[in-house]
Formats: structure tokens, sequence, C-alpha cells
């Protein structure tokens, strides 16, 4: 048998006008006698985070049993599917018990991934670098992009977003460094365009005219897939045209939503609240991650829901009411079951996107087998605004690294201890973020 140890490159980019993107990990990509070597090649790992705002009905959230028998609560029965790739954590404090009161809001976007607590000030921008961008300084080496910030809600506002406090502290969980916060993108079109290139100009006359020529980034670079194609055998074909349709699919859907958007809202100001294809909105949104990391454009993204004090309404479950009013349910038993609908409602779409995670191939397995994703909030109760015991959950493989099917609690341990965990499971050893105080032990998360 002859060996050849040719092979396509990781990095192989298909370019065509205005176009240039990554591909997936191929058979063809990996060296023969790689492939039969004892020990395989260590999975690249990803890193992701879905925040959700306002906080939680505690109650209807949290399990009560310790351990591998937990049961899932309302608020988490959506994830059932995926129950041996999630650990639920308890009693991790986003805030020092003591610290000053005030600004809740802007203390829980700021301090869930800086684990630094901003200043009372509406210009003044002091918070930490976040542990999204400490780990993306490593990893942006090897990719096109360090980092995504992604949301639903437009973060292009300016003030005041909680008494005291500078708008961004509210609207983002990213920071580049103690005074840069990093603006969220929640613009679909924008997006892809940023991740798969464009017409060669951001001016709107020249997008709108590539729009109407209904021109694909796919078209654009039909010579080299097809030329790709005839290189590779038949399974490497098979997934290539997979990962092909996927875009091709987002970049229809992204095209209808313009043409409906141009049709149904005109040129006014857009009403408060929910927009009708919110859902859709999300969604696209969470497909769009998974193409960023199949091909590898970015391994570190952060994807906001909502942002604290969103007005958000959800006719579609049930709730017409905006979602931080309610959140200050005052222990009234109906706003309370619309806030637990909206906490369910979330965990729901989160559960479509480890779908989407798990359902797409990856070396060895699937890009949910080589992520660590973060679900949660920085307000536990939202009622009191408590950011002790708050909700996080995580979700993936860890590359091998997490073990998941538990509950495990905590008492009084600083969320900062979590990031400094799980930056070690990147091979980023940072002494300290924030307010930690050391590590979780390695065994309790399953860290190797």
């Amino acid at each position: 048998m002859i060996i050849s140890k040719k092979a396509i490159p990781r990095r192989t980019m298909l370019r065509g006008i205005g176009s240039m993107f990554a591909l997936p990990l191929l058979d063809s990509m990996i060296p023969a006698l790689t492939a039969m070597a004892s020990t395989p090649a260590k999975p690249v790992n990803r890193f992701g985070v879905f925040y959700v705002p306002n906080g939680m009905i505690m109650k209807e959230y949290l399990p009560v049993t310790e351990g591998a028998a937990f049961e899932l609560t309302p608020t988490l029965s959506a994830l059932a599917p995926f129950r041996e790739q999630i650990l639920v954590l308890s009693g991790l404090n986003s805030l020092p018990k003591g610290e000053r009161s005030g600004g809740a809001h802007a203390k829980a976007t700021t301090r869930f991934l800086t684990d630094v607590t901003p200043p009372n000030s509406e210009t003044w921008l002091d918070a930490g670098i976040s542990m999204d961008q400490i780990l993306a300084q490593e990893t942006g080496k090897h990719t096109q992009l360090a980092s995504l910030e992604l949301a639903i809600e437009n973060g292009e506002t300016a003030g005041a977003c909680d008494t005291g406090f500078a708008c961004p502290y509210t609207n983002t969980i990213s920071w580049k460094s103690a005074s840069t916060p990093l603006p969220t993108l929640n613009n679909p079109r924008v997006l892809f365009e940023r991740l798969f290139g464009d017409s060669g100009s951001t001016n709107p006359t020249a997008r709108m005219a590539r729009l109407q020529q209904q021109k694909s980034v796919l078209d654009s670079v039909s010579l080299e897939v097809a030329r790709l194609r005839g290189a590779l055998p038949q399974s490497d074909r098979s997934k290539l045209t997979e990962y092909l349709d996927a875009i091709r699919g987002v970049e229809r859907r992204i095209q209808i939503a313009e043409e409906q958007s141009d049709r149904e809202l005109p040129v006014v100001t857009h009403p408060a609240g929910i927009p009708s294809n919110w859902e859709d909105h999300l969604k696209l949104m969470c497909d769009l991650q998974v193409l960023a990391y199949q091909c590898d454009l970015t391994r570190v993204i952060t994807f906001m829901v909502g942002h604290e004090h969103s007005g958000m309404t959800y006719p579609q479950i049930g709730v017409s009411d905006a979602h931080h009013p309610i959140s200050h349910h005052a222990h009234e038993a109906d706003k309370i079951e619309k806030v637990a609908k909206i906490n369910a409602y979330h965990v729901r779409m989160f559960a479509y996107f480890l779908d989407k995670l798990r359902s797409a191939p990856d070396g060895d397995g699937s890009l949910l087998d080589h992520m660590t994703m973060i679900y949660g909030a920085g307000i536990a109760d939202s009622n009191d605004h408590s950011p002790i015991n708050v909700p996080i959950v995580l979700a993936g493989g860890g590359a091998g690294n997490l073990k998941g099917g538990r509950h495990i609690k905590f008492k009084d341990v600083p969320l900062a201890n979590l990031h400094l965990t799980l930056l070690d499971q990147f091979g980023v050893h940072e002494n300290r973020i924030g307010d930690s105080t050391g590590r979780l032990a390695p065994r309790v998360l399953s860290l190797t």
C-alpha cells in the first residue's frame, strides 16, 4: 500500500469575486500517516456564551437534587435531549456579598465575563477585560476573526441605561480592555458578509445592487467549488455539499427576510416590542454561529438574547408584557408565571442551538462535542436583582474535557473561579480575574 502524506491544507479557502470563506474539517485535510497514527490529533475546542437578561424565576429553574440524579426543572426541560452534555452549576456568585448596591442590571452584564464591578458613572468606562477576550487573544492566532460579539437587540444607545451607569455596561458582555466595550452585531446580513464577504463595498447602494442581481457568495466561488469537488473522495464530497447547502439556505432566509422587511416595514420608526419574526431572527443568528464555528472562522462567540432592561414581548408564547417590567413581579403569581414562560422559552432557543451544533460533523464527533458553552444570566432572582447563586449551565463536550449529566452545587464561590478554570481548559493560564479566589478543583468539572 502506498501511503501519501499529501492532504488538503486545513486552512483551504474558496475564493471568488468579493467572497472568501474557509472549509469545514474534511477527511482529505488529515494526512494519511497522521490518520493512521495511534494517537489522533487533539480536536479544536471552541467557546460560546448564550446570555439571557433580567434573571430567572429560580424555583422553576434550579434543580433540587445534586449530582447525576438531578431532575430537569420546568425551565430546563427542553435540555432533556442533551442531559449528558450539560452541567448545571449553582452557588456561584457574580457579586461579592456586601459590595455596594445600585446599578444591578449594569453590574449583571458587565461582571458576567469580566468579574469587575463598573463605576457609577454615565461617561467614565472602567471594567476589565472579559474572559472571552482573554481567550480570543490566544485562539485568534489561528482564525480569521478573533471573536464575534452578537445580539438580538440593537445596542446603539448612549447616555445612561441603568441609573447612573453608562449604556455600554448594559449593552455588551464583552470587553477588549477596561475602557473598551465591544459593540454587538444583530443584523444577519451584516454578519453573513463579515463571515463570507460581500460585493467589495460597504456602500448600501452597492449592496442593494448585488441583492437585486440575486448574486450568492457561492455563485461567486462556483469555479473553485467545481475544481475542489473533482479532487475529493465521495465521503468529503457529501460533507462539502451539506456545508454549502447550509450556507445557501442561510443566504436564502436572509434574502427572504429582507424582502419581507422592505414590503412590510416601510421607512418608519420601528414600534417598541418584539417584531413578529423574533424567533426566526434568533434561529438565523444561531445558524450563522454554527457556520462560523464549522469553517473555523472564529472559536469564540458571545451572544446576547436580550439586554438588561429588555422590553421584549413574547406574544408567541402568550406573554404580551414587556420582559423587564414583569421581571419585577413583586411575588404576584400571574407575573411569576409569565416570567417563567420567558425563561423556558429562552432555554428552548438554546436547545435549538445545541441541536444544530450536535448535527454538524466535526472531526471524530460533532461541533457540540468540541464546544464549551455557557448559558446563563448575571442576575439570579429577577425580582430582587440578586447576583448571588446566578444561573449557569455549561454545555458541550469541551473536546473531551467536560463530563455532563450532573448538577454541581458550590457554596459562595465567585463566578470568576469558573472563568479561570475554563481558561485553563483552553491552555490559557491567568493568575487572577476580577474577584477570583482560586480555581475549581479539576475533578469537579472533570477537566483534564
